[in-house]
């Protein structure tokens, strides 16, 4: 039981990071683009600014935030 929890932390740490919101949408934008594709369009022009877009939000989050001294 140990190995399985330390595992499933591991892959939480790894997936989610720092910052759950990056996690939430990736998964989202790779599920629009899922569904998109799976009713016959090409979305893959979507992943890119998807990606841009998170990282910027992320980025803005983090300038926000107050600075704790490191």
């Amino acid at each position: 039981m140990r190995y399985l929890r330390t595992f499933a932390r591991f892959w939480w740490d790894f997936i989610v990071g720092d910052d759950w919101r990056l996690a939430v949408g990736v998964l989202a934008t790779v599920g629009v683009v899922v569904v998109l594709a799976d009713h016959g369009t090409n979305p893959w022009w979507l992943l890119p600014p998807a990606i841009l877009g998170l990282l910027a939000i992320s980025l803005s989050v983090v300038a926000r935030s107050p600075d704790d001294g490191r």
